[in-house]
């Protein structure tokens, strides 16, 4: 009660007259162009990698098979030595698989570094233009109306380089014809 006698007081809170909208930024930057050329070369990347490391683990397998085979005639300590060197190469092959997939994040996020930074000016220049005091993080919220979402304006004026037709300083409609944010009350 205490709450609302002094928001009463104090007059419309700043949230109630907030311009709000979110942004899928992890799909955004995918969907565009250069987003597609980066996932493109990660793949080739994987692939490439991922090849290696189905052909040493099926030679790991292999070996492991012939260790099992030999395991009747080999004396104890030869069993034992054979054993300790293919631990030994799991190991290394579990140390490989986790460098690559560091060296993949790395490369993901140097790929996509120059296309966030970008596609945060393109969100920027879009809420001060409409006069949306809030962008969020579309993956940060549980639920968005659909009429608050940039991310497909946003992803056509990454890929296009430039403003879409109509865009003055003032405000735009969005393609559906919606207000993109809506002041919350």
């Amino acid at each position: 009660m205490l709450l609302v006698a002094a928001v009463g007081l104090m007059g419309t809170p700043a949230w109630a007259e907030t311009a709000v909208a979110v942004v899928d930024v992890q799909r955004a930057v995918m969907q565009t162009e250069d987003g597609l050329r980066a996932q493109a070369t990660l793949k080739k990347l994987f692939d490439r990698r991922q090849q290696d490391l189905d052909r040493k683990q099926k030679q790991l397998e292999q070996d492991r098979e012939d260790i099992e085979k030999q395991a009747r005639v080999l004396s104890r300590a030869a069993l034992q030595r054979r054993m300790e060197d293919w631990q030994r190469s799991m190991v290394e092959l579990q140390t490989v698989f986790v460098r690559y997939n560091k060296e993949l994040q790395q490369k993901q996020s140097e790929l996509t570094a120059p296309i966030l930074k970008k596609m945060l000016r393109i969100i920027r220049r879009i809420a001060t233009r409409r006069s949306i005091d809030l962008v969020v993080d579309k993956q940060a919220v549980p639920y968005a109306r659909a009429d608050l979402d940039l991310s497909d304006m946003v992803v056509q004026m990454y890929n296009s380089g430039s403003e879409p037709e109509g865009e003055d300083a003032t405000s735009a409609p969005s393609p559906s014809g919606a207000e993109p944010a809506a002041k919350q009350k």
